[in-house]
């Protein structure tokens, strides 16, 4: 038994939760649900991971305390619509955060800024295309990962995994937890505001009719806009200025000759890693 609840609107909504102190990996729960005939409407919370995954097959440590959650929906939309649940899952870990971080040492971006500290405050802003940072290290990380179902639907399974307690060691990138920053609240508090901020954020996107409201929200909590970027793509790296996200979810970058590259997939990079050239 674990003591994560679902918050008051989750809870009307009729969202179930099934709660772990330990699992291998909520989306692989997530996804074993779906194939045993789930409708979907459930979330699947754990204060760790012993076998998580990130983009791209790559593990995601979870230390014990941290938040892993996953939710499992069967939306009735295509699959290239379900991809854009990647910016309401962003925008609801935001909100949620938002609403449980204390004023004094957090503060939401709404002007696109880079990820940089304000005066004795620590910026948190949503990277492109599924991570949230603190002061420009990684703070949470989202994967989507689908499941094509017998009728035909796709069942998505959309992880959260956020760094409460401690972040992980000897990563590629700096990484931070609620705990660096001096914030105090447990997986099972930022899972309770989560689930809460899903069931808002999810209304506005209405099977993707609303993703241009859902997008918008994500472009006033983006970091870097305006601010050089480099995005690795197989080995090719496109340089220029991140100019905004295009209502399809796609990165838009400026290049040196003023001509506008759209992105749909990458690993991206800001500060002086971006305007780094070889």
């Amino acid at each position: 038994m674990t003591s994560f609840l679902l918050g008051p609107q989750a809870r009307a909504a009729g969202y179930r939760l099934r709660g772990f102190d330990s699992v291998g990996s909520t989306n692989t729960e997530a996804l074993d649900a779906a194939a045993a005939g789930d409708p979907g409407g459930i979330w699947f919370a754990a204060r760790q991971q012993t076998a998580g995954r990130g983009r791209r097959g790559r593990q995601w440590a979870s230390p014990h305390g941290n938040l892993a959650a996953t939710l499992l929906i069967v939306p009735a939309v295509d699959p290239t619509l379900a991809a854009t649940l990647g910016f309401v899952a962003g925008v609801s870990l935001n909100l949620a955060l938002s609403s449980i971080l204390p004023s004094g040492i957090v503060k939401l971006g709404i002007d696109g800024a880079d990820g940089l500290s304000s005066g004795s405050r620590t910026r948190i802003a949503l990277k492109w295309p599924n991570d949230v940072l603190a002061d420009g290290a990684k703070l949470a990380g989202i994967l989507l990962e689908a499941q094509k179902q017998d009728d035909g639907r796709h069942a998505i399974a959309i992880g959260f995994g956020v760094n409460t307690v401690a972040a992980p060691r000897g990563l590629p990138y700096p990484a931070t937890s609620l705990s660096d920053l001096g914030a105090t609240p447990s997986a099972e508090a930022v899972f309770e505001a989560l689930s809460d901020a899903w069931v808002t954020v999810f209304s506005l996107w209405q099977d993707g009719r609303g993703i241009a409201d859902v997008l918008a929200q994500w472009r006033a909590a983006a970091a870097g806009i305006g601010a050089p970027v480099a995005v690795n793509q197989n080995g090719v790296t496109v340089r220029g200025i991140f100019e905004t996200i295009d209502d399809a979810g796609r990165l838009i970058v400026r290049a040196d000759d003023d001509t506008r590259i759209a992105i749909t997939a990458g690993d991206v990079h800001f500060g002086a890693t971006a305007s780094a050239r070889s």
